[in-house]
């Protein structure tokens, strides 16, 4: 079988890769440091060694070297050498459609002849996701990261992709976290890590290079977070374990966030259930989307440790999602250019001018912890007394798992809109609301 020939070429290379990178004693990022005095160092590449035996030869037997390959060898179900796989040449391969994209800007899918994808990805990161049964194109550019299919064996340290997975039903390809079990809200991760299909294996900035490597690791799946701590990204790409950093945080729009359940039915080979979860969300929608404005302000917001208020910013997706609820979001007066953040700081004061005659007032939940009574948010700051959604009851928690819940961002714009268009909700009906009392 192809599978068995491409995983076993893969952790041969990870495990000689691995060699070298025990044996150097090079020092992982942060806290994530590998021991490289005395034995120990001396132990841990034997042992790296010995294990890139067991796997085989190098990848110098498959007939395959990097993007720039010709060709590799077929292997049967006994795992011997038959026909070469020939590749295309690069060169010679153009798309033959586009993906339609309805609300993300952050990525473009370009489907190929032969199942080739090209996904690009707006920080000037490109990926090809190569068939099972396909070569790596000849002549492939080195600035064009390579996803051999299948990608069955993930790290994923992007906490909001889980859910878009999940719902394709994919979470059994996610095997390595990076969030431990107490970290996720999503259900189908907290149920994996219970049965032990889905292992934690070092946040982000510090992964476990060893259990990574040996579990046949396939794809990292990070957040823009990565970013912080290049040193990791480039450990990872050494030990030759491509890395694919999703920007869904920074679709403007809320439903372009969604939207990129699309792209991981590309990598997961659920591209039609991706389009009819897709589309199914949309139609829900549609009523609300299509509605008049309420006429009715709401503010979005959480007090800091230190008693300043952090708000978004007015074209920050949450403001947005207000909008499309058929609110309008405050304050207004946020700076949305003042730096890449999506939230800033403010005053009390400040924010008491702004926001005082607010209709309603939702409080975010996620840094601080869920609020269930008005006393609870008094104690944070009695001005709070004096705005008239306090004064009328209308006030809102999120639950914490909101932002985790991608998939769950069109049910947030429904319960908004519940909220600003009737005077007594029912609370059963919500799904990431509950008023506080």
């Amino acid at each position: 079988m192809r599978k068995r020939g491409n995983m076993w070429l893969r952790r041969s290379v990870l495990a000689g890769a691995l060699v070298v990178f025990l044996a150097a004693g090079v020092s992982a990022c942060g806290t994530g440091r590998v021991s490289g005095s005395g034995t120990e160092s001396e132990q841990n590449a034997a042992d790296a060694r010995k294990a890139a035996a067991e796997a085989g030869n190098t990848d110098q037997d498959a007939g395959k070297s990097g993007n720039g390959s010709v060709g590799e060898l077929q292997q049967d179900g006994s795992g011997q050498s038959g026909r070469a796989v020939s590749a295309p040449v690069w060169s010679d391969m153009k798309p033959e459609r586009s993906m339609e994209l309805s609300y993300a800007k952050q990525f473009s899918v370009d489907y190929y002849d032969g199942g080739y994808d090209l996904i690009q990805v707006q920080d000037d990161s490109t990926y090809l996701v190569v068939p099972e049964e396909a070569a790596v194109p000849e002549g492939l550019p080195a600035s064009i990261t390579v996803l051999q299919k299948p990608l069955d064996h993930v790290y994923l340290a992007a906490t909001s992709a889980m859910d878009l997975i999940a719902a394709l039903g994919r979470t059994d390809r996610i095997t390595l976290s990076g969030t431990k079990e107490s970290g996720w809200y999503v259900e189908a991760a907290k149920e994996a890590m219970e049965e032990g299909t889905l292992t934690y294996a070092g946040k982000y900035s510090a992964p476990d290079y060893e259990q990574i490597v040996s579990s046949g690791c396939d794809l990292a799946l990070e957040s823009t977070m990565i970013y912080h701590v290049p040193d990791v990204k480039a450990q990872l790409e050494q030990l030759k374990i491509p890395v694919f950093v999703e920007r869904s945080s920074y679709e403007a729009h809320p439903l372009g966030r969604m939207e990129w359940i699309r792209l991981y039915g590309v990598l997961f080979d659920e591209e039609e259930k991706a389009e009819q979860l897709f589309q199914e969300q949309m139609q829900q929608l549609d009523t609300v989307l299509a509605d008049q404005s309420t006429g009715k302000s709401a503010a979005f917001f959480y007090i800091t440790s230190n008693g300043a208020v952090n708000v978004r910013k007015p074209g920050d997706y949450v403001a947005k999602m207000i909008e499309l609820a058929g609110g309008s979001y405050v304050p207004q007066t946020a700076d949305a250019d003042e730096n890449a953040l999506s939230t800033m700081n403010m005053q009390m004061e400040t924010f008491y001018a702004e926001a005082k005659d607010a209709d309603c007032l939702i409080y975010n939940s996620t840094i601080d912890g869920e609020l269930q009574t008005l006393d609870e948010l008094l104690q944070k700051s009695p001005l709070l007394a004096d705005f008239k959604a306090v004064k009328n009851g209308n006030v809102w928690c999120t639950g914490k798992n909101m932002f985790q819940e991608t998939m769950g961002l069109g049910n947030m714009i429904l319960d908004i809109h519940a909220v600003l268009s009737e005077d007594a909700p029912d609370e059963a009906e919500l799904h990431y609301l509950h008023r506080l009392r």
